[in-house]
């Protein structure tokens, strides 16, 4: 019983670890974003506004993929740990 308790924990905590890989890409991708825009301002001052409103939108869209990638590994931390121990108990009473 213990042995499974700590494979549970140890699967849970290397699923955490590994959702949150997925905010490399939201940090990579809105970096791009934000040179393209600076060179496309650099290049048609005049679309400023245009540009850094698009811009804005693509991050906060970019953004929300590393928002779920967290909520993912808080819940694989904190809440199925103690749901799966708990089903694991239910099955061995």
């Amino acid at each position: 019983m213990e042995l499974a308790i700590g494979i549970i924990l140890g699967c849970c905590a290397l699923g955490a670890g590994i959702a949150m890989i997925a905010g490399i890409g939201p940090g990579i991708g809105e970096g791009y974003a934000v040179g393209q825009a600076c060179e496309a301002i650099g290049r048609q001052p005049e679309c400023k506004g245009s540009v850094t409103s698009t811009m804005l939108m693509g991050c906060a869209i970019a953004e929300s993929t590393g928002i779920y990638a967290l909520v993912i590994a808080i819940l694989l931390i904190f809440v199925a740990p103690r749901f799966l121990v708990g089903v694991l108990q239910g099955a061995v009473a």
